[in-house]
């Protein structure tokens, strides 16, 4: 059967937390750049057309792909997405894409008719920004191919799911730095940032985008690389969240895939002060193979454990681990490591395995195969170490049904500056999500807990955010998530998208 996101999160106790993107399946943008000069934009100026009746039969007739309304029957599964809390939105069509032209062909039907657009690929948006009320979904799942070429760089198609990328790329004996959810979208997690379990080692995923194919707010596609629209490449690494545009496919470098010693330390309930106090400075301090988690849980009193792998043998490990047991004071009441190949550590952490590959390859073909989680969640950056980790677990006493997830960064992802790419956050400590499984009854006290918890962590870590778990109710999150980088995005999103065509509530045109 397919696993939740509450399984893949009890998988973090096992080993390592379930990275996921938030952001819509492809997005965003910015300015030309280069020499070549600027192709003629859809919109000469900021001023809106008036809105127009979409005329979907047209639409239909030029697809390649299918155009799925209202009434018909594939449409109550193909609205869906990941988060069935989101399941009162309907959408005005869902277009399944299948070719660059049918993006290009939805983005200039939305724009004509001032009709919301997003893009979807993995469907995980934290806000369900990827499925607007009485808009158009452009569904990237038809155009999923991976291709990993002689020279070692792998092409993408934005409808990729993180499983079926890992898989094509192993089976060329290459990696790529990326999250743990099976079914979160390469475009989202991408565009995001992309923080997952060889980030210490490799970095982000957008560090090792090479170029990207997008269609603009005036339906034409661009190769956005350090060469060719250097405003645009700047912007999608990092900038995340469904803004100014629609990439089709990414081109990657990759590195050859290590082999990885996964690990997990779960330690007892009343030891979260000692373990996180102790993680806090250990994780920063590791060799940069090592990389980890510290997942605190809401209970009476909160527990806690460790996962994450290194790349290398367990022997090398092994008194790593030691230390920061002896540092913590803590017992384990388990400890686990394991030698796996970088095939089987992606399966491990995403709760899969060999013998449940085809189970976990989760197309959401609009059969109603697509893995679903009902849950309500927030974020905030470590951007320094809690003074005191026994605040961390007071703000968890008596709050049962969240986890905290604290991901470590650091290595790799501080050796660029915070302005090299659009993500901001280059010096914290770690990434910081905060997540409460739920259903539409309880979702009201879901998110009054999760905002309590996040409002005390910004009092303790800093106020940060990731635009990956992006969060409606999240005070100034526009600042929070691009931090000094948000003048410039928005300086982008107003020459790039003056009539606001990818325009929404938390975006760079809507914010």
């Amino acid at each position: 059967m397919p696993i939740s996101r509450r399984e893949l999160l009890q998988a973090a106790g096992r080993g390592v937390v379930a990275v996921t993107a938030a952001a819509p399946a492809a997005v965003l943008a910015a300015c030309s750049g280069g020499a070549r000069p600027r192709p003629r934009p859809l919109f000469e100026a900021a001023t809106p057309p008036p809105a127009a009746r979409q005329d979907w039969v047209q639409l239909r007739s030029r697809l390649a792909g299918t155009l799925i309304l209202p009434g018909e029957p594939a449409y109550e599964s193909a609205r869906r997405s990941y988060n069935p809390l989101f399941d009162e939105r309907r959408p005005a069509a869902v277009a399944r894409c299948v070719r660059t032209q049918d993006v290009q062909l939805c983005v200039e039907a939305a724009a004509a008719s001032r009709l919301p657009i997003a893009a979807r690929g993995g469907g995980h948006s934290y806000a369900g920004y990827s499925t607007p009320e009485q808009g158009l979904v452009a569904d990237l799942a038809g155009m999923a191919g991976v291709e990993v070429r002689p020279d070692g760089t792998a092409v993408v198609g934005a409808g990729a799911r993180l499983l079926d990328v890992y898989v094509a790329l192993a089976r060329a004996g290459r990696c790529l730095p990326a999250g743990s959810c099976p079914t979160v979208g390469i475009a989202g997690l991408t565009l995001g940032g992309g923080v997952g379990v060889l980030a210490r080692k490799l970095g982000l995923t957008c560090d090792w985008l090479i170029s990207a194919q997008v269609v603009t707010a005036d339906a034409l596609v661009r190769t956005a690389a350090e060469s060719s629209e250097p405003d645009l490449f700047w912007a999608l690494r990092g900038g995340g969240g469904g803004n100014l545009g629609v990439v089709t496919s990414f081109t990657f470098r990759t590195a050859p895939a290590p082999d990885l010693t996964v690990f997990s330390l779960r330690f007892p309930a009343g030891a979260v002060a000692g373990v996180l106090g102790s993680w806090q400075e250990w994780a920063p301090a590791a060799p940069d193979e090592l990389w980890s988690n510290c997942i605190v849980s809401a209970g009476t009193p909160p527990a806690c454990r460790v996962g994450g792998c290194f790349a290398g043998p367990a022997t090398v490990l092994e008194p790593l681990l030691d230390e920061l047991v002896r540092k913590s004071g803590a017992r384990p009441a388990s400890r686990l490591s394991q030698e796996k190949t970088y095939l089987e550590a992606m399966l491990y952490f995403g709760g899969c395995s060999r013998r449940t590959l085809a189970q976990c390859r989760l197309e959401g073909d609009g059969e109603g195969r697509l893995a679903r989680e009902a849950f309500v969640a927030s974020s905030r950056i470590m951007a320094r170490p809690a003074g005191d980790p026994a605040q961390v677990a007071a703000a968890l006493d008596r709050t049962p049904g969240i986890d905290v997830l604290f991901d470590a960064l650091g290595g790799a992802v501080s050796r660029l500056a915070p302005a090299a790419t659009a993500f901001p956050h280059r010096t914290a400590l770690a990434t910081v999500q905060i997540y409460a499984a739920t259903d539409s009854t309880h979702r009201p006290q879901a998110a009054r807990a999760v905002a309590e918890v996040g409002s005390a962590l910004a009092a303790l870590l800093g106020t940060g955010a990731y635009v990956n778990y992006i969060d409606p109710a999240l005070p100034d999150s526009a600042s929070a998530c691009y931090g000094p980088n948000l003048d410039r995005l928005r300086a982008i999103a107003r020459r790039y998208d003056p009539g606001g065509v990818f325009a929404f509530p938390q975006g760079l045109t809507g914010a």
